[in-house]
């Protein structure tokens, strides 16, 4: 399970973020105009999101496009899937000592 993958989108402004970013390819700028965040703040959430490999950029004379790897969603998106199979199937109950 990638923990640090679901801890990175657990935050609201990220994910905010991260459903922009799977609609456009976005630079700061109008993440901080769609969110109403801080550069600042929009530029450290960005900074988390491509350590994590969830998004990746894209350079533009002097601007940084930022754009979702859709690849990295779905990885999350399966692993959560197999939980939801696995907690789908007959309980077991483990027995106490």
């Amino acid at each position: 399970m990638d923990v640090d993958g679901l801890k990175v989108l657990a935050d609201p402004l990220r994910a905010r973020i991260v459903a922009l970013l799977a609609v456009e390819s976005l630079c700061v700028c109008h993440i901080v105009e769609e969110t109403g965040a801080q550069q600042t703040n929009v530029s450290n959430h960005l900074r988390a999101l491509r350590r994590a490999k969830l998004v990746e950029t894209e350079r533009e004379g002097r601007f940084t496009y930022y754009r979702l790897k859709a690849e990295a969603i779905e990885a999350l998106a399966a692993q959560l899937g197999a939980l939801a199979a696995a907690a789908r199937s007959p309980t077991r109950k483990r027995a106490c000592p």
